[in-house]
């Protein structure tokens, strides 16, 4: 279970920019999660609820989670596709020559802080 790292990953980056900013009350944090990531939404927020309790400045902040399609790329024909739908066989050229360009990773997209 990937997803408890994760948030506290997150956590304690979204601490560390609240002090660099003096933000004193974080409202809500949204990431985005790579389609093909391995982090499963409802876990991450599951943990975020727990874990949030126990900071004072993230205490009853709302994790927001929106989805990054995987897309992946043919290096043959130079045409970009769904990964989920056709895996790592192009449906343009049909060449395995192909590498996931995005849909793995998981982004700190935006921190909703309370207005000092």
């Amino acid at each position: 279970m990937h997803e408890m790292g994760t948030v506290i990953y997150i956590i304690d980056t979204v601490n560390k920019i609240c002090e660099e900013n003096k933000a004193d009350k974080v409202l809500s944090v949204t990431i985005q999660v790579g389609e093909v990531s391995g982090i499963v939404p409802s876990y991450l927020v599951d943990f975020w609820n727990w874990a949030v309790k126990k900071e004072e400045r993230l205490s009853g902040a709302e994790l927001k989670v929106e989805e990054l399609k995987a897309i992946t790329r043919c290096g043959d024909c130079g045409e970009a596709y769904e990964t989920v739908k056709y895996a790592k066989v192009c449906p343009y050229c049909h060449s395995e020559n192909t590498w996931l360009e995005t849909g793995n990773e998981y982004i700190i997209k935006e921190i909703a802080v309370a207005d000092s």
